[in-house]
């Protein structure tokens, strides 16, 4: 049970807030009560000193309305009703005396009559009006009832501030101390959705122990193990593409060999062994591409580059393919298109994306290379008409070897162009957008600052 540490920590929080708040009202009740009731029956205080009396028998001076419209005031006013009676027992606003009231004012009569009949100075005086009717101040400290204080909150009002700032002080603390470690959790897995699995939290934390420091440790644990098997597994790529390397290039010199010994007897096999060995060694090429730049081995470099000059030369180079399959590029783009990167990476990334579009257009297809934007931002657009891709998948057709349909064209790529892409258009700051048209065909837009980040 005492395991659920943070469950404990609530709820003794709230109930030492409640606690406080209960024992200041209470105290502020009893403060003001003793108060009343020693300015009354003190020893040495005497009515005639009492400011009450006094604002009394200066409203009895005007009159017996005056000293009505008073004694309502106070009743209004005040948590123990100041009671204006006479000999008579009789309330000069009718109320009801109870039964310690009355003996309060026999015990005043009796003293008052005694000290003037032995000629001493009386220590209780009554209210004297100016026709010689006489009231006597009785505190009735039994209908101090608790519906009196709540409709008197300024009787208490300064106990009762001081009791709602500390339940509020005990809840603020309350609140930064569970607030502050779920912030770092926040943060951390803000961290973790942008790839970074560097972050830790638990040791931000300090030495409290609870159920969200149990959490954070999970998450710091979680974190380190898919960090690791994403490290594991860029490896794994980057080795076993390397080792390909070698028995692939070996296999290659062994074919033309054999063509050199066979002559045409076997020409159609070797031709087709050719053929497949460079498929694999494009896929093990871009195998290799992507995992060095998944891994920040590949730095973008900071050339001062035309723009436009890139997107005709990968324009150029894929045209050929697009003639033989019947379809139309169109390029459009301003005269001069100045940015900062690597040329390279942003002339593969355009390819990718072209082929892609070439790939799924249907034969005598149009495509459209549109080069747009300033001196701050460029976007490079590539409009296709072919099936487009379902908008549940536009971001997973970012993962590594994710193709959306493979029998949608047997033909397809390997999955690695929008991968590779999107890692290029990182390493200089930018971003790559998918968007299906309204009239058929995929749209995608390669957002790119004109100034290569250094941070980037």
């Amino acid at each position: 049970m005492f395991r659920q540490r943070l469950f404990w920590k609530l709820f003794l929080s709230f109930w030492l807030a409640l606690l406080l708040f209960a024992i200041g009202v209470l105290y502020a009740a009893s403060a003001y009560l003793d108060a009343t009731r020693q300015r009354y029956d003190g020893p040495n205080n005497r009515e005639r000193g009492d400011p009450t009396f006094n604002v009394a028998q200066a409203a009895a001076d005007a009159g017996l309305a005056e000293l009505q419209n008073w004694a309502r005031h106070a009743d209004d006013s005040e948590l123990v009703p100041m009671l204006v009676l006479n000999a008579q027992e009789k309330d000069i606003l009718g109320r009801d005396p109870s039964s310690r009231a009355l003996a309060r004012l026999a015990y005043n009569l009796k003293n008052y009559n005694e000290d003037k009949t032995s000629g001493r100075p009386s220590r209780r005086q009554p209210i004297v009006l100016p026709d010689g009717q006489q009231y006597w101040l009785v505190p009735d400290f039994q209908s101090a009832t608790l519906s009196r204080l709540i409709s008197r909150p300024r009787v208490v009002a300064t106990q009762l501030i001081l009791a709602t700032l500390i339940g509020a002080a005990v809840c603020l603390a309350l609140a930064a101390y569970l607030t502050f470690p779920l912030r770092r959790l926040r943060e951390a897995s803000v961290a973790y959705g942008s790839g970074d699995f560097s972050h830790r939290v638990a040791p931000t934390l300090g030495s409290r122990r609870d159920e969200i420091v149990d959490l954070a440790q999970s998450l710091d644990t979680m974190a380190e193990r898919i960090d690791a098997l994403i490290a594991a597994q860029r490896g794994l790529l980057r080795d076993v593409s390397h080792e390909l390397r070698s028995p692939l290039a070996r296999v290659q010199v062994a074919v033309g060999l054999a063509r050199q010994r066979v002559g045409n007897q076997a020409d159609e096999e070797l031709t087709r062994i050719d053929a497949e060995m460079d498929k694999l060694n494009e896929l093990i090429g871009r195998i290799i591409d992507f995992s060095r730049l998944d891994a920040g081995l590949q730095q973008a470099r900071h050339d001062e580059l035309r723009l436009e000059q890139i997107v005709a030369d990968v324009v150029d180079d894929v045209r050929i393919e697009a003639e033989a399959k019947g379809c139309n590029i169109e390029t459009r783009a301003p005269a001069h298109a100045v940015c900062k990167g690597d040329a390279a990476l942003l002339a593969s990334a355009i390819e990718n994306v072209l082929r892609n579009a070439l790939r799924h257009s249907p034969a005598g297809g149009q495509i459209l290379v549109a080069l747009e934007g300033s001196e701050a931002q460029w976007t490079i657009t590539i409009a296709d008409q072919g099936p487009g891709i379902p908008e549940a998948l536009h971001a997973k057709v970012f993962e590594p070897f994710f193709r959306v349909d493979d029998h949608r064209n047997p033909q397809g790529g390997i999955g690695l162009g929008l991968a590779i892409t999107r890692q290029a258009l990182s390493a200089h700051g930018g971003s790559i957008e998918l968007k299906n048209r309204s009239t058929g065909g995929l749209e995608v837009s390669l957002h790119l600052p004109a100034t290569l980040e250094k941070n980037a």
